[in-house]
């Protein structure tokens, strides 16, 4: 564990793709006009996608963030999710209600907002491509409810959701006006895209799994460049387990705590060719262990909010920076680390 101004040394490469991403978006941005007659195809459009790439990747920074914060100091933290909101292009705190408390901790049921039995398309490649836009309404709703009853409970979450929100529409918005086309290219295009991405990747990793077994209520994905790019994501099922652990320390606990006891098929080394059976071919929609898929019935969201109380203290590490204190957090996770101590510290 590192004693700097990071918890973790390995959020060096946290930091170096966010620092990327700005110099991507933003140089894109303002270099716009200089390439757009004579380099538009062979720079600028190249410049994007590599600007989406990173920017999903940053989305992802800031799944990881919102369960585990990357600094030592509150205030620090409280600042990177500033940071952060510009880079996603929307605020880092509305991933508690949605994800934190919705998702994970009411897994597949009506009151998690996400749940794959919104997709119900029967060609399951549309599916995929549709998941965002199936969940995005109840995801808004319940952020907005969830906002008015910390305005009252929580003010310190308040007020930086509020912020968060305000300065990154601010910023959006504003660009618009300076230049357009490289505002819409460089900016909004990268946001869109990793929005899309990032609530794309919950229907691949639980579509068609068991909420509740122990083990196998999420796929996880094991390839090696994949997760290097996504800070472990792929480690879903060891990150349902124990949530506010760090990124860097998953593969050893899947490999210890998740590996032995989960069924072989959601252990996927190769998603390339998961998403090929999945989606394309014969991209039949089924149970992980190769039973047919029946879709549940549809039912509207149910409200969860009402069942979180503030003085739970097994909600303390669910809040982002507003979380319990880090030096809290560090104790619980030295445990963890203490269980499979070679694995962790070979990667910490």
């Amino acid at each position: 564990m590192s004693t700097s101004l990071l918890r973790y040394k390995a959020d060096s490469r946290t930091l170096a793709f966010v620092v990327s991403y700005y110099l991507l978006a933003y140089g894109g941005f303002f270099l716009f006009d200089y390439f757009y007659e004579s380099s538009f195809w062979t720079i600028l459009i190249p410049l994007c996608i590599a600007t989406c790439v990173v920017c999903f990747s940053t989305a992802v920074i800031i799944h990881n963030t919102v369960h585990a914060p990357i600094f030592v100091k509150k205030s620090h933290n409280k600042i990177m999710q500033y940071v952060l909101s510009f880079c996603y292009g929307y605020s880092v705190s509305a991933f508690v209600p949605g994800h934190n408390f919705s998702h994970h901790k009411e897994l597949e049921t009506p009151k998690d907002v996400m749940r794959t039995s919104k997709a119900r398309f029967k060609w399951h490649l549309l599916n995929q491509l549709f998941f965002f836009f199936l969940i995005t309404s109840g995801a808004l709703k319940f952020e907005l409810k969830w906002a008015a009853k910390m305005k009252k409970e929580k003010p310190e979450w308040y007020r930086q959701w509020l912020l968060e929100s305000i300065l990154v529409n601010v910023l959006k918005i504003g660009v618009l006006f300076i230049n357009l086309p490289a505002a819409i290219l460089f900016i909004w295009i990268p946001h869109f895209y990793a929005l899309w991405a990032l609530m794309g990747v919950n229907l691949w990793q639980h579509d068609g799994c068991d909420p509740n077994h122990k083990y196998n209520h999420s796929r996880t994905f094991t390839g090696k460049i994949m997760n290097w790019f996504c800070f472990n994501n792929g480690y879903h099922g060891a990150h349902h387990d124990r949530p506010s652990l760090h990124w860097s320390l998953l593969p050893a606990y899947h490999d210890r705590y998740i590996e032995p006891y989960i069924h072989p098929n959601l252990s996927v080394d190769n998603m390339p060719k998961y998403f090929w059976k999945a989606y394309i071919y014969p991209g039949k929609r089924i149970n992980y262990d190769g039973t047919p898929y029946v879709l549940a019935p549809k039912v509207a969201d149910q409200d969860w909010t009402e069942d979180i109380f503030m003085g739970d203290r097994s909600h303390k590490f669910d809040f982002g920076a507003e979380s319990a204190s880090v030096e809290e957090m560090l104790q619980i996770t030295e445990v963890v680390e203490k269980e499979v101590n070679e694995e962790f510290h070979s990667v910490v």
